[in-house]
């Protein structure tokens, strides 16, 4: 032990949390977010939002003047009820007597037409209403050759029946397709979101060349993710599903929550320096959080309750056989002490020392000790 300075700076030992975290800079960024336009030409006939609304998902948000669309979908609706009702009649039939011919030249054409309408039904399920039309069109000929062939018996013939339902099916697809070309016509949310844009007005003229073009611009707002990249030094301490507190330049004293999500396998370097692309999804993300604001994650590697802890500055000696300075009454004495974790400013001890006592710090003259984990 020796006398105590009256000079001498000291620092209590107390409890407290303990974080070991990686700092990670980037920006925020809405993933779900999407340009919406028409899938056909026609006159602008009504806009139903404006920006900064919030939709609904499936809710319409703009409509084109479909006055020949519609009248489509009304005839290809009275064409499938027909074709409906003739199906009722083959199968409960009210003929007098005819007779069946050339059985063979029906099976085969309606063979043809059962192949083509399912490769018409998958394309309209693609969205490839063109291709589905002119493949609808091969299948009403060959559904009309049938027709031609067959004559019918008292009681129906199995092909007679299978011609009526072909018939259905063809009309189906039909009205299907009309439906499809009218919903091009109108854009509807795909999701919950806000309005950001609305880049069309009513009354205006888009072309075969300017339909595509982004008409209203929708965003979720609901998930939010932070992009950024950690240094090779830092990465093998990362791993996904580990929390960060992440900070915003824009808003100072908000403090959001977040997870990583994502972190590349692929290097990128820049200037020498090799980094990984990384994302943080937020936690229950507020309206006050922008797209584009610069953010700063804390990644939270290890994290200690109610610890001892001291000062790095107060630690002498080396990693192996670290030690400080204890204030004993009028005395200072050196003792040795086991350490744990450490942030860079304080380290976490094991044992050799007890809450509240005193140890000295070295004066600034003085190298400090860099602790493991420092």
């Amino acid at each position: 032990a020796k006398s105590q300075s009256s000079s001498q700076e000291t620092a209590e030992v107390t409890r407290g949390d303990l974080t070991i975290s990686v700092s990670v800079s980037g920006n925020l960024e809405m993933p779900h977010k999407t340009d919406l336009s028409f899938g056909t030409a026609g006159m602008i006939k009504e806009i139903m939002v404006e920006e900064g609304d919030e939709v609904s998902k499936g809710q319409i948000l703009a409509k084109l003047n479909t006055p020949t669309l519609e009248a489509s979908v009304r005839m290809r609706q009275a064409e499938h009820d027909m074709a409906e009702n003739k199906l009722l009649q083959t199968i409960y039939p009210h003929y007098s007597y005819t007779h069946a011919s050339d059985l063979a030249g029906t099976g085969l054409a309606l063979e043809e037409a059962q192949g083509n309408l399912k490769e018409a039904q998958e394309l309209l399920k693609q969205g490839k209403t063109e291709e589905a039309q002119a493949l609808l069109e091969q299948v009403k000929e060959s559904l009309d050759k049938a027709e031609r062939k067959l004559q019918f018996k008292p009681q129906p013939l199995p092909l007679s029946v299978k011609l009526a339902e072909l018939q259905v099916d063809e009309a189906e697809a039909a009205l299907d397709i009309a439906k499809a070309e009218l919903a091009k016509a109108t854009i509807s949310a795909p999701f919950d979101g806000i309005v950001t844009d609305v880049k069309i007005n009513e009354g205006l003229q888009l072309s075969a060349m300017t339909y595509a073009n982004p008409a209203i611009c929708l965003v979720d707002t609901s998930r939010i993710e932070m992009r950024g990249v950690i240094d090779e030094i830092d990465i093998s301490k990362t791993k996904l599903g580990q929390e960060a507190d992440i900070t915003l330049d824009a808003l100072p004293d908000k403090e959001v929550k977040g997870k990583i999500t994502f972190i590349s396998h692929a290097g990128t370097v820049r200037a020498g320096v090799v980094s990984y692309k990384t994302t943080i999804t937020l936690e229950n993300p507020d309206e006050e959080l922008r797209d584009g604001m610069s953010a700063t994650a804390d990644i939270i590697l290890e994290h200690r309750e109610n610890v001892l802890l001291i000062p790095n500055r107060a630690i002498h000696g080396s990693l192996d056989n670290p030690s400080v300075e204890v204030v004993a009454g009028e005395q200072i004495e050196k003792r040795q002490v086991s350490l744990g974790l450490s942030d860079g400013i304080n380290t976490e001890v094991l044992s050799g020392l007890k809450e509240g006592e005193e140890v000295v710090l070295p004066r600034v003259t003085q190298f400090p000790f860099m602790p493991f984990g420092g």
